[in-house]
């Protein structure tokens, strides 16, 4: 159930105004992957794929073209990445697993946009300046990354922790 509740923040979160890349999508993939059934990544996405049309061709106004479909292949391995994470969810492996996805994300994005050729020249020099153009929101992006999966990997084990005070304490309680 958690896994489907940050999926809607993440998908949420992407209409919100400005997030210039800090968002919790690639964590929910991560999780949604980690904590969901194989059989079911599907579902984030074509909860993103749908969000990415609604963003693309209504609030932006942007023409719907090829790229998209990489962006899409990009959430499936994600979410497959995820499943990596189910048997042995350790904190670093979910850093570097957060990190891959960033840089994965970084690089595969734009150079698909590249080669659309809608804003940069289709030579070396106009992807080196594709990939300047969007450092800054790559920074963004890995911090957004890095701080969504900390937060929804250590959710279920800090609302164990919190119950297991919650039951130590109403134990106390009731034997005094």
């Amino acid at each position: 159930m958690l896994a489907y509740v940050f999926l809607a923040v993440a998908v949420g979160f992407r209409f919100l105004p400005q997030t210039l890349g800090f968002t919790p999508v690639t964590a929910a993939l991560l999780f949604f992957g980690a904590h969901v059934p194989r059989r079911r990544v599907w579902i984030p996405v074509l909860a993103l794929a749908a969000s990415d049309f609604l963003l693309t061709t209504f609030r932006y106004a942007y023409p719907f073209i090829w790229d998209h479909y990489v962006t899409f292949a990009w959430y499936a391995a994600i979410a497959w990445l995820g499943t990596t994470l189910r048997n042995n969810p350790k904190p670093l492996r979910i850093i570097v697993t957060a990190l891959l996805s960033s840089i994965s994300f970084f690089l595969v994005s734009n150079f698909a946009f590249w080669t659309t050729g809608i804003m940069y020249p289709r030579n070396v020099d106009g992807l080196l300046t594709c990939f300047a153009a969007a450092l800054p929101f790559f920074r963004r992006g890995l911090e957004g990354d890095l701080l969504f999966a900390c937060l929804m990997f250590a959710t279920p084990a800090m609302a164990h922790q919190v119950s297991y005070l919650w039951d130590k304490a109403s134990g106390d309680h009731a034997a005094a």
